[in-house]
């Protein structure tokens, strides 16, 4: 049975994000590092949060108030929207990701920024949207297919992901 990666790529963990984490230079897009740090977040890997922030950002300094945000209840994410930069180094990537707090689902809109040096790629900054960007018609109609789908056709496993889109098992969030 597959363990879906928290990123929402349809992918095993072990083929998707696990990369990542345990090797900055396999990360080649800006995406591959958004959805890498998402999914840390989701995993609570505070020290690949930190070491993916550019040099100059001096993530360190703000290892606590990262762990904060990393321990928030993540429920999904949805890239939305993936851009070229100026140059060949720079590329952007405007995202949805979802988080649980007091009992209540929350978005979080940003179009953030990503630069390689030295052949690595770094989170350097991001823009905020007080609303969350605009999903694709596909995701649209592929999320609601699976909402409109009785969960006894599913046939979901245990260590599935969660239909909820939580990024948790099913066994330890809605099964």
């Amino acid at each position: 049975m597959v363990s879906f990666c928290s990123c929402g790529s349809n992918l095993s963990y072990s083929a998707c994000c696990e990369v990542a984490h345990l090797d900055h230079a396999a990360v080649h897009t800006p995406e591959q590092l958004m959805r890498s740090r998402y999914s840390a977040h989701v995993l609570g890997l505070v020290d690949y949060v930190v070491a993916t922030y550019h040099p100059s950002c001096h993530a360190d300094d703000n290892r606590e108030a990262i762990a904060d945000s990393i321990n928030s209840d993540w429920r999904g994410l949805d890239v939305v929207k993936t851009e070229a930069g100026d140059t060949a180094d720079e590329g952007f990537v405007s995202f949805n990701a979802y988080f649980a707090e007091s009992g209540t689902v929350h978005c979080l809109s940003e179009r953030s920024r990503f630069i390689r040096e030295n052949g690595l790629w770094y989170y350097i900054d991001g823009t905020y949207s007080d609303t969350p960007f605009e999903i694709s018609a596909e995701r649209k109609n592929s999320s609601m297919n699976r909402l409109q789908t009785p969960v006894a056709n599913l046939k979901i496993g245990r260590n599935d992901p969660c239909l909820c889109g939580s990024g948790k098992k099913f066994k330890k969030c809605c099964g």
